[in-house]
């Protein structure tokens, strides 16, 4: 017999920032993705999920552009 479903499933929700690993090459920078973050429902929090982890730079958490918003999330 099949299982069925008691709650609607839901989409997922987009990440409220997105998360960028940052390095300095010369005058130059370069921006990686790197992951998202979510804001909890209380606001008193956040949920960081990294695709990676940088061993060297920095983190920086920026908004999604509307331009990712419009592609579902992807940039």
């Amino acid at each position: 017999m099949a299982r069925t479903q008691t709650a609607p499933a839901t989409a997922p929700k987009a990440p409220d920032l997105i998360a960028w690993h940052v390095t300095q090459k010369g005058e130059k920078s370069y921006w990686n993705k790197c992951g998202a973050c979510w804001q909890h429902k209380d606001k008193k929090g956040l949920t960081l999920q990294l695709e990676v982890l940088p061993i060297n730079g920095r983190i920086v958490l920026r908004q999604p552009s509307e331009e990712a918003s419009a592609e579902g999330g992807q940039k």
